[in-house]
């Protein structure tokens, strides 16, 4: 519970990926956009959002030195695991009694601090699980091992989700202690039987996984237009 009686949120940022695809030596969340490193721009964006309480920041352990030294003071950084669900579990021990938890790509350094408050809002309004979620704008094949097109489901209901995606703190818990598998976190709560919900998403939360969208990133950070209006012009979305 915070001073002002609100139930308390806290943000946890998973940050051991390799960046493999940025073609990067340095770990992705090490990666700088503008002169600060992927990480330092998304935990500013939970900062800024005003309805975060704590971040917990997860590194692999030879990491932790140089990712406290990037963030601000009051910043949480913990070691994490071989593997996403190990520092997701290490990150909702060091969450303590929260009564939500969000859990925020640093991958998506350019997410509006809108977006956070707008998973919050949802949360505190009642909702288990939120995500956002932006519509697909791309026809989407099925296909099976050989490359066949087996299917084309309406896109209509299709949605490209983001992330911060935010949870009732008890309700990640208990998924995590389940031995199910999943992309997201998102995936691993309706595998508990829990109900998703969507919240907008917004295109500047895209994630900065290739070249391209490192490059892309770059460009709106130096024009000095990293609103959603500029990356609405170039059709970008994101999947989780």
């Amino acid at each position: 519970m915070t001073p002002n009686g609100e139930r308390s949120v806290v943000a946890l940022v998973p940050a051991a990926g390799r960046g493999e695809r940025l073609g990067m030596s340095t770990p992705k969340a090490f990666v700088e956009l503008g002169g600060k490193t992927l990480l330092a721009r998304a935990v500013d964006g939970l900062l800024a959002s005003g309805c975060v309480d704590r971040v917990v920041v997860i590194v692999p352990a030879e990491l932790t030195a140089a990712a406290a030294a990037l963030l601000p003071a009051g910043v949480e950084v913990v070691i994490g695991g071989a593997e996403r669900t190990d520092s997701v579990r290490a990150g909702l021990t060091a969450a303590g009694d929260a009564e939500f938890v969000l859990v925020h790509d640093a991958a998506r350094a350019l997410t509006p601090p809108q977006l956070i408050e707008s998973v919050v809002r949802s949360l505190r309004g009642g909702r288990g699980a939120v995500i956002p979620a932006l519509p697909v704008v791309d026809t989407v094949k099925v296909v099976d091992e050989s490359g066949a097109v087996t299917g084309t489901p309406d896109r209509a209901a299709l949605r490209a989700v983001q992330t911060p995606q935010g949870f009732a703190a008890e309700l990640l818990r208990r998924a995590y202690r389940s031995e199910s598998v999943a992309t997201d976190d998102a995936a691993l709560v309706e595998l508990a039987g829990e109900t998703v919900h969507t919240v907008p998403g917004d295109p500047m939360a895209f994630k900065i996984t290739t070249p391209l969208d490192l490059a892309l990133a770059n460009a709106l950070v130096e024009a000095g237009q990293e609103t959603s209006r500029d990356v609405d012009a170039v059709g970008r979305g994101g999947a989780a």
